[in-house]
């Protein structure tokens, strides 16, 4: 992959994380900036997403631990525990917010 490749895979990711967080009805709030995506919960816990181009990586942050996720057959997967990126983010996102959370577009 080159990097406008990755910059238009990771540009359409961060979208649709904020077009889905702004779908649901629970009280998420999100920031995006320069290629940093930051939802917060109600308990105020965080949970960041950033672009890493060098790397041509997407990072995660939750409250529990930090993920890198590289493209590979076209999808996000973690290179730590091989977790998809909507799975995961889905995941730990149910787990700030205290309620099933489903962000996939």
């Amino acid at each position: 992959m080159n990097d406008v490749e990755y910059d238009e895979l990771t540009d359409s990711v961060l979208l649709a994380v904020e077009e889905a967080i702004e779908k649901l009805e629970l009280d998420l709030d999100y920031e995006s900036h320069g290629g940093l995506l930051s939802i917060t919960f109600p308990d105020r816990s965080k949970i960041i997403i950033n672009k890493q181009p060098p790397l041509h990586q997407l990072w995660v942050a939750t409250k529990f631990n930090g993920h890198h996720f590289e493209y590979r057959d076209g999808q996000w997967i973690d290179n730590r525990t091989g977790s998809e990126f909507w799975q995961l983010l889905n995941d730990a996102a149910s787990k700030q917010a205290g309620a099933v959370v489903n962000l996939v577009s």
